[in-house]
Protein backbone atom coordinates (compact mmCIF):
# COMPACT_ATOMS: atom_id res chain seq x y z
CA UNK A 1 0.00 0.00 0.00
CA UNK A 2 0.89 3.70 -0.84
CA UNK A 3 -1.09 4.72 2.02
CA UNK A 4 -4.40 3.56 3.69
CA UNK A 5 -6.31 4.26 0.61
CA UNK A 6 -4.75 3.64 -2.36
CA UNK A 7 -2.57 1.10 -3.67
CA UNK A 8 1.19 1.26 -4.37
CA UNK A 9 1.49 1.35 -8.07
CA UNK A 10 4.44 0.19 -10.58
CA UNK A 11 5.95 1.11 -13.82
CA UNK A 12 7.88 -1.68 -15.05
CA UNK A 13 8.85 -0.53 -18.42
CA UNK A 14 12.85 -0.42 -18.65
CA UNK A 15 12.61 -1.80 -14.84
CA UNK A 16 13.81 -5.09 -13.70
CA UNK A 17 11.71 -6.40 -10.50
CA UNK A 18 13.63 -8.35 -7.76
CA UNK A 19 12.67 -10.64 -4.92
CA UNK A 20 14.02 -13.73 -2.83
CA UNK A 21 11.98 -16.64 -3.11
CA UNK A 22 11.56 -20.36 -1.23
CA UNK A 23 9.88 -22.32 -2.34
CA UNK A 24 10.98 -25.07 -0.56
CA UNK A 25 8.11 -26.15 0.93
CA UNK A 26 5.82 -25.54 -2.03
CA UNK A 27 4.84 -28.97 -3.23
CA UNK A 28 3.14 -30.09 -6.69
CA UNK A 29 -0.33 -28.88 -7.04
CA UNK A 30 0.49 -25.70 -5.65
CA UNK A 31 0.90 -21.58 -6.60
CA UNK A 32 2.72 -19.25 -5.33
CA UNK A 33 2.28 -16.43 -7.57
CA UNK A 34 3.87 -13.00 -7.26
CA UNK A 35 1.93 -10.97 -10.29
CA UNK A 36 0.91 -7.53 -11.34
CA UNK A 37 -2.89 -6.33 -12.31
CA UNK A 38 -3.85 -3.39 -14.14
CA UNK A 39 -6.18 -2.37 -10.76
CA UNK A 40 -7.18 1.28 -10.18
CA UNK A 41 -5.11 2.74 -7.32
CA UNK A 42 -7.69 3.79 -5.03
CA UNK A 43 -9.70 0.24 -5.87
CA UNK A 44 -12.55 1.81 -7.36
CA UNK A 45 -13.60 4.33 -4.59
CA UNK A 46 -13.78 7.52 -7.18
CA UNK A 47 -15.21 5.66 -9.82
CA UNK A 48 -18.45 3.88 -8.40
CA UNK A 49 -20.53 5.82 -5.64
CA UNK A 50 -21.44 2.45 -3.99
CA UNK A 51 -18.31 2.00 -3.69
CA UNK A 52 -17.16 2.80 -0.11
CA UNK A 53 -14.39 0.05 0.73
CA UNK A 54 -11.76 0.84 -1.77
CA UNK A 55 -8.55 -0.34 -1.64
CA UNK A 56 -8.24 -0.27 2.33
CA UNK A 57 -10.58 -3.03 2.27
CA UNK A 58 -8.99 -4.77 -1.07
CA UNK A 59 -11.72 -4.27 -3.40
CA UNK A 60 -11.18 -3.07 -7.24
CA UNK A 61 -9.23 -6.71 -7.85
CA UNK A 62 -9.01 -8.32 -11.61
CA UNK A 63 -6.57 -10.22 -13.86
CA UNK A 64 -6.35 -11.45 -17.33
CA UNK A 65 -8.68 -14.29 -16.51
CA UNK A 66 -11.78 -12.13 -16.38
CA UNK A 67 -12.77 -13.68 -12.69
CA UNK A 68 -16.12 -14.12 -12.08
CA UNK A 69 -15.63 -15.49 -8.63
CA UNK A 70 -15.35 -11.76 -7.70
CA UNK A 71 -18.17 -10.90 -5.05
CA UNK A 72 -17.91 -7.05 -5.46
CA UNK A 73 -17.32 -5.36 -8.99
CA UNK A 74 -17.90 -2.21 -9.66
CA UNK A 75 -19.41 -1.22 -6.21
CA UNK A 76 -21.83 -3.99 -6.43
CA UNK A 77 -22.36 -7.48 -5.29
CA UNK A 78 -22.19 -10.14 -7.68
CA UNK A 79 -25.30 -11.50 -7.42
CA UNK A 80 -26.65 -12.10 -10.67
CA UNK A 81 -26.54 -15.86 -11.45
CA UNK A 82 -24.75 -16.40 -8.71
CA UNK A 83 -24.17 -19.87 -7.91
CA UNK A 84 -21.53 -21.75 -5.47
CA UNK A 85 -18.60 -24.06 -6.87
CA UNK A 86 -19.27 -27.53 -6.48
CA UNK A 87 -15.92 -28.35 -5.05
CA UNK A 88 -15.01 -25.08 -3.52
CA UNK A 89 -17.00 -24.11 -0.51
CA UNK A 90 -15.38 -20.86 -0.42
CA UNK A 91 -16.41 -19.86 -4.01
CA UNK A 92 -18.69 -19.62 -6.97
CA UNK A 93 -19.60 -17.61 -9.93
CA UNK A 94 -21.62 -14.64 -10.59
CA UNK A 95 -22.93 -13.51 -13.96
CA UNK A 96 -20.11 -10.61 -14.16
CA UNK A 97 -16.51 -11.17 -14.60
CA UNK A 98 -13.22 -8.63 -13.60
CA UNK A 99 -11.01 -8.09 -16.32
CA UNK A 100 -7.52 -6.20 -16.42
CA UNK A 101 -3.89 -7.03 -17.94
CA UNK A 102 -1.78 -9.02 -15.87
CA UNK A 103 1.70 -9.64 -15.79
CA UNK A 104 2.88 -13.00 -14.11
CA UNK A 105 6.40 -12.17 -12.64
CA UNK A 106 6.36 -15.84 -10.84
CA UNK A 107 3.74 -18.93 -11.07
CA UNK A 108 5.27 -21.95 -8.99
CA UNK A 109 6.46 -24.70 -6.44
CA UNK A 110 9.03 -26.89 -6.22
CA UNK A 111 8.85 -28.91 -9.12
CA UNK A 112 7.18 -26.00 -11.91
CA UNK A 113 7.92 -22.78 -12.88
CA UNK A 114 6.60 -20.15 -15.32
CA UNK A 115 6.56 -16.46 -16.31
CA UNK A 116 3.74 -15.26 -18.33
CA UNK A 117 2.58 -11.58 -19.79
CA UNK A 118 -1.41 -11.50 -20.34
CA UNK A 119 -2.58 -8.11 -22.15
CA UNK A 120 -5.66 -6.98 -22.41
CA UNK A 121 -8.02 -4.98 -25.30
CA UNK A 122 -9.11 -2.75 -22.25
CA UNK A 123 -7.51 -0.72 -20.36
CA UNK A 124 -8.02 -0.58 -16.22
CA UNK A 125 -10.63 -2.94 -14.54
CA UNK A 126 -13.32 -3.34 -16.92
CA UNK A 127 -16.25 -5.49 -15.87
CA UNK A 128 -17.29 -8.07 -18.86
CA UNK A 129 -20.33 -10.29 -18.87
CA UNK A 130 -20.80 -13.13 -21.28
CA UNK A 131 -18.28 -13.52 -24.48
CA UNK A 132 -16.11 -10.82 -23.16
CA UNK A 133 -15.45 -13.23 -20.36
CA UNK A 134 -13.68 -15.13 -22.52
CA UNK A 135 -15.26 -18.20 -20.74
CA UNK A 136 -15.30 -21.73 -22.20
CA UNK A 137 -16.23 -21.68 -26.23
CA UNK A 138 -15.11 -18.35 -25.94
CA UNK A 139 -11.80 -18.23 -24.79
CA UNK A 140 -10.20 -16.32 -27.75
CA UNK A 141 -13.12 -13.90 -28.10
CA UNK A 142 -12.87 -12.27 -24.57
CA UNK A 143 -11.41 -9.26 -23.37
CA UNK A 144 -8.04 -10.43 -22.23
CA UNK A 145 -5.00 -13.45 -23.23
CA UNK A 146 -6.19 -15.87 -20.37
CA UNK A 147 -3.34 -18.24 -22.02
CA UNK A 148 -0.68 -15.68 -22.42
CA UNK A 149 2.86 -16.37 -23.76
CA UNK A 150 4.43 -18.51 -20.47
CA UNK A 151 7.97 -19.45 -20.80
CA UNK A 152 8.41 -22.91 -18.35
CA UNK A 153 11.72 -24.02 -18.97
CA UNK A 154 10.66 -27.32 -18.65
CA UNK A 155 8.04 -26.97 -20.95
CA UNK A 156 10.70 -25.38 -23.56
CA UNK A 157 12.84 -28.26 -23.46
CA UNK A 158 15.53 -27.95 -20.75
CA UNK A 159 13.93 -30.41 -17.90
CA UNK A 160 17.04 -30.30 -15.61
CA UNK A 161 17.42 -26.55 -14.83
CA UNK A 162 14.32 -26.01 -12.35
CA UNK A 163 13.88 -28.17 -9.30
CA UNK A 164 15.25 -29.79 -6.50
CA UNK A 165 19.54 -30.30 -7.07
CA UNK A 166 18.88 -29.07 -10.45
CA UNK A 167 20.34 -25.84 -12.37
CA UNK A 168 18.45 -23.92 -9.86
CA UNK A 169 18.13 -26.06 -6.58
CA UNK A 170 14.40 -25.46 -5.24
CA UNK A 171 15.70 -26.78 -2.07
CA UNK A 172 17.45 -23.82 -1.19
CA UNK A 173 16.26 -20.01 -1.73
CA UNK A 174 16.90 -18.18 -4.76
CA UNK A 175 17.17 -14.61 -6.09
CA UNK A 176 14.62 -14.20 -9.24
CA UNK A 177 15.15 -11.04 -11.53
CA UNK A 178 12.56 -9.91 -14.32
CA UNK A 179 13.62 -7.13 -16.31
CA UNK A 180 11.72 -5.80 -19.04
CA UNK A 181 13.73 -4.25 -21.84
CA UNK A 182 12.12 -2.02 -24.06
CA UNK A 183 13.45 -1.00 -27.68
CA UNK A 184 14.93 2.19 -27.37
CA UNK A 185 15.99 1.65 -23.86
CA UNK A 186 14.26 4.67 -21.92
CA UNK A 187 11.20 4.39 -20.29
CA UNK A 188 8.90 5.96 -22.73
CA UNK A 189 10.17 2.97 -25.61
CA UNK A 190 8.00 -0.25 -26.66
CA UNK A 191 8.39 -3.23 -24.76
CA UNK A 192 10.69 -6.15 -27.19
CA UNK A 193 12.03 -8.45 -24.19
CA UNK A 194 11.40 -9.98 -21.24
CA UNK A 195 14.12 -11.47 -19.51
CA UNK A 196 14.62 -13.66 -16.33
CA UNK A 197 17.48 -14.67 -14.59
CA UNK A 198 18.14 -16.20 -11.11
CA UNK A 199 21.01 -15.76 -8.48
CA UNK A 200 21.91 -18.65 -6.18
CA UNK A 201 25.01 -19.06 -3.43
CA UNK A 202 26.62 -15.94 -5.30
CA UNK A 203 26.16 -17.23 -8.83
CA UNK A 204 24.33 -15.78 -11.77
CA UNK A 205 22.26 -18.53 -13.36
CA UNK A 206 20.68 -17.28 -16.95
CA UNK A 207 17.20 -18.54 -17.86
CA UNK A 208 17.10 -21.97 -19.58
CA UNK A 209 17.56 -21.75 -23.16
CA UNK A 210 14.50 -23.14 -25.22
CA UNK A 211 15.31 -26.72 -26.72
CA UNK A 212 12.13 -27.65 -28.97
CA UNK A 213 12.54 -27.42 -32.89
CA UNK A 214 10.83 -24.94 -34.74
CA UNK A 215 11.78 -22.00 -32.15
CA UNK A 216 15.12 -19.87 -31.88
CA UNK A 217 17.21 -21.04 -28.95
CA UNK A 218 16.15 -17.91 -26.83
CA UNK A 219 16.20 -17.65 -23.34
CA UNK A 220 13.33 -14.67 -22.68
CA UNK A 221 10.01 -13.19 -23.69
CA UNK A 222 9.53 -11.50 -27.17
CA UNK A 223 6.79 -11.10 -29.93
CA UNK A 224 8.73 -13.58 -32.25
CA UNK A 225 9.01 -16.46 -29.21
CA UNK A 226 5.47 -16.33 -28.38
CA UNK A 227 4.60 -16.61 -32.35
CA UNK A 228 6.98 -19.44 -32.79
CA UNK A 229 5.73 -21.39 -29.86
CA UNK A 230 1.88 -20.85 -30.49
CA UNK A 231 2.95 -22.53 -33.44
CA UNK A 232 5.07 -25.24 -33.12
CA UNK A 233 2.63 -26.38 -29.89
CA UNK A 234 -0.33 -25.48 -31.89
CA UNK A 235 -2.06 -23.14 -29.30
CA UNK A 236 -4.10 -20.11 -30.49
CA UNK A 237 -1.86 -16.89 -30.73
CA UNK A 238 -3.99 -15.07 -28.88
CA UNK A 239 -1.31 -12.82 -27.42
CA UNK A 240 -0.52 -11.25 -31.09
CA UNK A 241 -4.48 -10.61 -32.24
CA UNK A 242 -4.32 -8.61 -28.31
CA UNK A 243 -1.57 -6.99 -29.60
CA UNK A 244 1.29 -8.85 -28.27
CA UNK A 245 4.78 -6.89 -26.20
CA UNK A 246 3.51 -3.35 -27.17
CA UNK A 247 0.09 -3.76 -25.68
CA UNK A 248 1.77 -5.48 -22.54
CA UNK A 249 4.32 -2.69 -22.23
CA UNK A 250 1.45 0.16 -22.40
CA UNK A 251 -0.39 -1.98 -19.91
CA UNK A 252 2.92 -2.35 -17.46
CA UNK A 253 2.86 1.27 -16.70
CA UNK A 254 0.43 1.78 -13.96
CA UNK A 255 0.11 -2.05 -11.74
CA UNK A 256 -0.85 -3.11 -8.78
CA UNK A 257 1.79 -6.02 -6.89
CA UNK A 258 -0.67 -9.28 -6.02
CA UNK A 259 1.02 -11.88 -3.96
CA UNK A 260 -0.33 -15.40 -3.32
CA UNK A 261 -0.46 -19.39 -3.15
CA UNK A 262 -3.05 -21.15 -4.21
CA UNK A 263 -4.23 -24.50 -5.18
CA UNK A 264 -6.68 -24.88 -8.19
CA UNK A 265 -10.16 -26.10 -8.33
CA UNK A 266 -10.06 -26.33 -11.69
CA UNK A 267 -7.59 -28.43 -13.55
CA UNK A 268 -5.68 -28.96 -10.50
CA UNK A 269 -2.25 -26.83 -11.52
CA UNK A 270 -1.29 -29.68 -14.45
CA UNK A 271 -1.01 -26.66 -16.79
CA UNK A 272 1.67 -25.59 -14.44
CA UNK A 273 3.52 -28.82 -12.84
CA UNK A 274 2.20 -31.91 -15.07
CA UNK A 275 0.70 -32.57 -18.55
CA UNK A 276 -1.77 -30.17 -19.69
CA UNK A 277 -4.53 -31.55 -21.24
CA UNK A 278 -3.94 -34.78 -19.04
CA UNK A 279 -4.92 -37.19 -21.75
CA UNK A 280 -2.67 -35.75 -24.35
CA UNK A 281 0.37 -37.60 -25.23
CA UNK A 282 3.37 -36.13 -23.04
CA UNK A 283 5.49 -36.89 -26.05
CA UNK A 284 4.10 -33.88 -28.24
CA UNK A 285 5.65 -30.85 -28.21
CA UNK A 286 3.86 -28.71 -25.32
CA UNK A 287 1.95 -30.97 -23.18
CA UNK A 288 4.55 -31.92 -20.53
CA UNK A 289 5.07 -28.78 -17.91
CA UNK A 290 6.34 -30.67 -15.07
CA UNK A 291 7.16 -33.44 -13.38
CA UNK A 292 4.10 -33.96 -10.95
CA UNK A 293 1.66 -37.07 -11.16
CA UNK A 294 -1.83 -34.98 -12.00
CA UNK A 295 -3.42 -36.40 -9.56
CA UNK A 296 -1.55 -34.82 -7.42
CA UNK A 297 -2.95 -31.37 -7.71
CA UNK A 298 -6.23 -32.54 -6.89
CA UNK A 299 -6.82 -29.50 -3.77
CA UNK A 300 -8.54 -32.55 -1.34
CA UNK A 301 -5.74 -34.12 -2.04
CA UNK A 302 -2.85 -31.66 -1.65
CA UNK A 303 -4.94 -29.98 1.49
CA UNK A 304 -4.84 -32.78 3.60
CA UNK A 305 -1.41 -33.93 2.48
CA UNK A 306 0.44 -30.62 2.98
CA UNK A 307 -1.76 -28.42 5.29
CA UNK A 308 1.39 -26.82 6.38
CA UNK A 309 3.11 -26.15 2.60
CA UNK A 310 4.06 -22.09 2.30
CA UNK A 311 6.42 -19.76 0.04
CA UNK A 312 8.64 -17.25 1.14
CA UNK A 313 8.94 -13.79 -0.56
CA UNK A 314 11.19 -11.24 0.69
CA UNK A 315 13.50 -8.55 -0.31
CA UNK A 316 11.14 -7.42 -2.88
CA UNK A 317 12.82 -4.71 -4.65
CA UNK A 318 12.19 -2.79 -8.39
CA UNK A 319 15.00 -0.57 -9.66
CA UNK A 320 16.78 0.47 -13.09
CA UNK A 321 18.43 -2.27 -15.01
CA UNK A 322 21.35 -4.28 -13.49
CA UNK A 323 20.22 -2.31 -10.28
CA UNK A 324 19.06 -4.60 -7.83
CA UNK A 325 21.03 -7.67 -7.49
CA UNK A 326 24.31 -8.41 -7.22
CA UNK A 327 26.78 -11.41 -7.24
CA UNK A 328 29.00 -13.29 -5.57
Amino acid sequence: MASDTKYRMFNLLNKEFTFDVDVSNLPCGLNGAVYFSEMDEDGGLSKFSTNKAGAKYGTGYCDSQCPTDIKFINGEANVEGWGGSSNDANSGSGKYGSCCAEMDIWEANLDAAAYTPHPCKVTGPTRCEGVDCGNGDDRYSGMCDKDGCDFNSFRMGDQDFYGTAKTVDTAKPFTLVTQFITDSGTDSGTLKTIKRFYVQNGKVIPNSVVAIEGIDPVNDISDEFCAQQKTVFGDNNYFSTIGGMAKMGEQLKKMVLVLSVWDDHAVSMNWLDSNYPVEADAAKPGIARGRCDPAAGEPKTVETAHPDASVVYSNIKLGSINSTFKAA
